[in-house]
Order: structure tokens, then sequence, then C-alpha cells
């Protein structure tokens, strides 16, 4: 019991020391929408492999979506492994970045939010987070943590175990680093349809059958752990489309695309746009 409450105080204090420092590194980019009235905000969680980020596509692209639809966005950009310790493996010898800093990074992001919510004229009570490929582990991630929890989560071709066959190995070399990547607890801790919680937020699903990079089960595996705990969710998987289309409007395929309008009819059924 008391190393659980140390631990969780440990939590509470680097969330809270890490909140301004997000800010003032200016890593998270608001796209506000002009509605008169609170608006549902989401934070926006670029793919990447957790090595870097698709800012223009699963970033940008999708901030203005989101905002021309009456839905602020914040696009977040975390820490990732880089580009450099990618190509040659420094992390053997240097930390890096490695996890737990890029879901501390969106904890914060998400407390920071909610606390300048009158500031951004946004709805403390509807911030939710969506991520695409990495990204969208990291935001089903947090919706499976005890601290900063979004009100929502959309998942968007995402990667999700660190344990299956089927894991992006990428993404798990990058999430956990040199040595860690062959540590079974560590790789189990990560693997999100191992830790479903009974009281996650209603999650939006998306992925495609012909997936080359994401391998299809992924998304299975959270469809089928979210339906064993009974958690509210859509699950779209489309024929078409393969990886990485973002907001695109020429990306994937036309059918694929449909997903906007899709989280945009499933928002609204949830009384959240």
């Amino acid at each position: 019991m008391y190393d659980e409450m140390m631990r969780v105080l440990l939590s509470i204090i680097m969330l809270l020391s890490g909140i301004s420092l997000l800010a003032k590194e200016k890593r998270l980019t608001p796209y506000l929408a002009d509605t008169g009235k609170p608006s549902t905000a989401v934070i926006v969680c670029p793919g990447g492999s957790y090595c870097w980020h698709d800012m223009k596509t699963e970033g940008r692209e999708v901030a203005e979506w989101l905002q021309a639809n009456g839905i602020s966005a914040f696009v977040l950009k975390y820490k990732v492994q880089g580009i450099v310790p990618y190509i040659t493996h420094s992390r053997l010898l240097f930390r890096g970045n490695q996890h737990p800093d890029m879901i501390n990074d969106l904890q914060q992001a998400i407390s920071y939010v909610r606390e300048h919510a009158e500031e951004y004229s946004i709805d403390p009570h509807q911030v939710g987070v969506m991520g695409f490929s990495a990204g969208g582990h990291l935001a089903m991630h947090s919706a499976e943590q005890p601290l900063s929890r979004p009100n929502f989560v959309a998942a968007i071709y995402p990667v999700v175990s660190m344990s299956h066959p089927d894991t992006h190995k990428r993404s798990r070399r990058a999430l956990l680093g040199e040595y860690r990547k062959y540590n079974k607890k560590m790789r189990d801790s990560l693997s999100l349809e191992k830790h479903v919680p009974m009281d996650c937020p209603p999650v939006f699903l998306v992925n495609c059958k012909d997936d080359p990079v994401v391998k299809y089960h992924n998304s299975e595996l959270l469809d089928s752990a979210l339906t064993a705990q009974g958690i509210n969710h859509r699950y779209i998987q489309y024929s078409t489309g393969g990886h990485g289309f973002g907001a695109s409007d020429t990306k994937g395929s036309e059918e694929c695309r449909a997903w906007k309008k899709e989280f945009i009819k499933w928002l609204k059924e949830l009384d959240l746009q």
C-alpha cells in the first residue's frame, strides 16, 4: 500500500512539474474553434513509430479539420526517440527519450488544456485524445492511466500490443529502448489489450484490413478487450486504405476516408459535439 501511494504521489509531482515546461517549449499548438460557447477539445498525437512525428497529415491537417467542425484541437509534439538515435542506436549508451517520457507529455497536455479551459473557451469535461499509429497507442495508453485520463479517445490505425507476434517492432524499440525492448514484463505492461480498465472512457477505433505497417490484428485485439470489459466503443475496420492517411482528402482510399464523418457522428451520439 505504501509503495502504491508513493508511486501515485511521484506521478502527481512529475505531472505538475511538467505542465509549465510543456507550455514554455511550445510543444502544444492550439487550433481553436469559434463556436460562441465552450467547445469540445481534442489533443492530437501524430504518429511516427515513436521515432518522429507526421506533423502534416496526422497533425496540422487533423487539427484544421477538427477546427472546421467546431472542435478545438491541440497538436502535441510529444517526446520521441529521434532520427539520429534510431539510426545510430545511441541509446545503448545514453538514455535519450523513452517510456515514460511520452505518456508524461500527454498527461501534462491533458492537465494543461483543462486548467486553461476558460482561456481557450473549451469544456474541461469534454477533452479527448486522438492518436494515429504510435500516437494511437499513446492516446489509448492515456485512457488506461489513473491520472489525467481523457474523456474520450480516438485511436486511428493504432499500434496496440507490445507482446503479440504482430507487434510493430520499430515502435516497441523506440518506446522501450534498446535494452528494455527485450523485457517481457515491460512489453506486457505496455500492451494495451491487457490493461483496459473497467471505467475506461469511450473509444473510437479505426483501422484497415490492408494496413501494411501496423497489422490489423492490433485493433482487433483492442476491440476484443474493450468488448470484454463492456466499454462503450465504436470499431470500424475498412477493407482498404492502408496506413498513414490521417485526415487527408487524397491519401488512403475513398472507403477509409469516411472515418472522419463517422467520428463526428459518434461524438454527436455521445452528446460531445
